[in-house]
């Protein structure tokens, strides 16, 4: 019973911060807000194996990619473990992850990680020159994050990460940080489980830099007057894209060879609408893997649909294993994405 009112009081808190952090417009129903957010790229998703579920991994995060869909999961790890993750994404952007993690024990486990997005040099471009000035610019956001998570209960563990997160545009940039909290319960009925978690809490973001500075005669048309006013363009804050989930696991079939698992994610963004993620992951001796899903179901005027992916689980030696995962997202118009994972556990 204790347990039961723990998690329950832990569910409780995340969509009551969730709502603190919403805009001022008194009716979200009728306006989702797209592109209203920074730092963007925080809503892409990690690792291949949770983005072949479909990104319904919330209730199922076991290894290092927790630290983005439920650092809750972070409990799970039953060692040392490193992961690399890299995807051409959209646009030719290179979109990549690198943690490592430890599990202490009864202390609990900590983990360190990186989120990088670099899209490449760009043509800086004007209303005067719009072929080109000749100068090159590119975008690069990045998340550093430490985090921490730990089994209360051979059932319940709960997570947390702080992060420190940049976007920068040629010169100017804007930074903040934010924190990610999350719950992981193995209910009485074994095969099932319940995770939440909510991303991306703190405060708002505004860019400053060299490329919002001008100079300006403020009376062109007259004599005598200041010729030169140093002047810098109004930049808007912009909150976080923060973004509450919860999910379900369920071990369909579990034998000694076969393994069948079916998940789903329920998301509540602040600058969209709502929508749903399905999974289903298929494993062989947790050797061989084949996993199908689909994201962002409901999402109004979403490209996203399905996934596939497949994984390969292989011991190196006595201690050491390796996992590699990949993954393919379609996105409609927009094509398609591949995602590679490489994960060591020691």
């Amino acid at each position: 019973m204790k347990r039961t009112l723990l998690l329950l009081l832990a569910l409780a808190l995340l969509p009551a911060l969730a709502l603190a952090q919403t805009t001022d417009e008194p009716d979200r129903g009728t306006i989702t807000k797209v592109g209203t957010t920074a730092a963007q790229f925080l809503k892409l998703g990690v690792g291949a194996r949770a983005v072949g579920l479909g990104g319904s991994f919330v209730a199922q995060a076991n290894d290092l990619s927790a630290l983005y869909w439920n650092p809750a999961g972070l409990a799970l790890l039953p060692g040392a473990s490193a992961q690399l993750a890299y995807t051409d994404y959209l646009a030719d952007i290179d979109y990549s992850f690198a943690a490592f993690g430890i599990n202490l024990g009864s202390t609990g486990t900590i983990a360190v990680a990186l989120l990088l997005l670099d899209s490449g040099d760009m043509a800086v471009r004007t209303a005067e020159k719009p072929e080109g000035t000749g100068e090159q610019f590119k975008v690069q956001d990045f998340a550093i994050q430490l985090a921490y998570g730990r089994a209360l209960t051979d059932r319940f563990s709960i997570g947390g990460t702080l992060k420190y997160i940049q976007e920068r545009i040629w010169h100017s940039s804007a930074s903040t940080v934010a924190f990610d909290v999350g719950t992981l319960f193995t209910t009485p009925y074994e095969r099932l489980r319940l995770g939440a978690s909510m991303s991306n809490f703190g405060p708002k973001m505004q860019m400053s830099g060299r490329d919002i500075l001008f100079s300006e005669d403020p009376v062109p048309n007259e004599q005598g007057n200041v010729e030169i006013v140093n002047a810098k363009f109004d930049m808007d804050e912009h909150p976080l894209p923060l973004l509450f989930r919860v999910g379900l696991a369920w071990d369909a079939v579990q034998t000694a060879d076969h393994r069948i698992v079916l998940s789903t994610d329920a998301a509540h963004p602040n600058d969209n609408s709502e929508y749903l993620n399905l999974g289903a992951e298929y494993s062989f001796r947790d050797l061989i893997f084949l996993r199908g899903g689909y994201r962002n179901l409901f999402e109004e005027d979403g490209e996203e649909s399905f996934t596939v992916g497949a994984g390969l689980n292989i011991r190196l030696e006595r201690a050491l294993r390796a996992r590699l995962d990949y993954a393919y997202a379609d996105f409609g118009r927009l094509e398609q994405t591949h995602w590679f994972t490489v994960d060591l556990s020691f």
